[in-house]
């Protein structure tokens, strides 16, 4: 890993998340009925899990709004979960006062266009491989792994990286 981008992460206290092409890979399942369906990766929720337990918090931003997404996000602890927000920057902004941050701290991962002006400014931008070619030009480093398929998973472990606990968590599960 880029020592720039490992200095970068050992900075962050909050990484956001876009979630349709970043938790997810972007499609999106109507059943007969009108159901919704999306698949999320298990690998991502432990990633997840991982940095609320060293104390990293994790919040997401959604253009869309969904149940699934909801009860999902929830259920994997994450207590920051904003759903039909065209405007990420302010939710954004709006995080750094409550958490007393500045953007320097946070972290984002997001794959489209429309993720771009939340990315302004932040301290370490992400993107998954499939990422809009746009956006994958305009982050500071681009995963090897699609949305949907431990996108999130990689980017929670350079941050772990980055503040020198990855090894640790690795050895712990090595050692018991």
């Amino acid at each position: 890993m880029d020592k720039k981008i490992l200095t970068k992460a050992a900075h962050i206290e909050l990484i956001v998340f876009d979630v349709d092409g970043v938790f997810t890979d972007g499609r999106i399942i109507l059943s007969d009925d009108g159901h919704e369906v999306r698949c999320f990766d298990v690998k991502d929720g432990t990633g997840v899990r991982l940095l609320l337990s060293s104390g990293i918090e994790v919040a997401i931003i959604s253009a869309r709004i969904s149940p699934i997404v909801a009860d999902r996000m929830e259920n994997l602890g994450i207590q920051y979960i904003f759903q039909g927000c065209m405007d990420k920057k302010a939710v954004i902004d709006a995080l750094l006062v409550e958490l007393d941050l500045d953007l320097h701290h946070v972290a984002y991962m997001g794959d489209d266009l429309i993720d771009l002006p939340a990315m302004k400014g932040i301290g370490l931008t992400l993107a998954p491989a499939d990422a809009h070619e746009v956006v994958r030009q305009h982050v500071d480093y681009v995963v090897p792994e699609c949305g949907g398929r431990g996108a999130v998973r990689r980017a929670c472990e350079i941050i772990l990286q980055g503040h020198d606990l990855w090894e640790p968590i690795v050895s712990g599960h090595l050692n018991t």
